[in-house]
């Protein structure tokens, strides 16, 4: 007797090769209303005052709660594979002491 198989919900996602290439962020702010989560992407880079915020997500509550879920669950696996991530003391910004030489005309 033959199964009748249901057909499972698919869904194709196409990854254009600009996005492939993906946005470098050292650091991210959030801020939310209450229909809203935004996740400001920001890249900070050494001798320059100023950073630019270089992506910005803007997210459902729901979707920001999967998020932090998915996060958790990768953050776990990436640490079971090769050992606990570090974190800087609380509100520290990332090292971005590169040893560069300062530039000067």
């Amino acid at each position: 007797m033959a199964e009748n198989k249901k057909p499972q919900n698919q869904l194709n996602i196409e990854l254009p090769e600009d996005v492939a290439d993906g946005i470098y962020s050292n650091m991210a702010i959030i801020s939310h209303s209450n229909s809203e989560f935004v996740v400001d992407f920001i890249r900070l880079v050494p001798n320059v005052p100023k950073a630019k915020v270089k992506s910005r997500i803007i997210l459902s509550p729901q979707h920001a709660k999967r998020l932090l879920k998915a996060l958790h669950d990768n953050i776990v696996k990436f640490e079971g594979q090769f050992g606990p991530i570090k974190e800087l003391g609380s509100n520290q910004f990332p090292n971005m002491n590169f040893n560069t030489p300062k530039v000067e005309a």
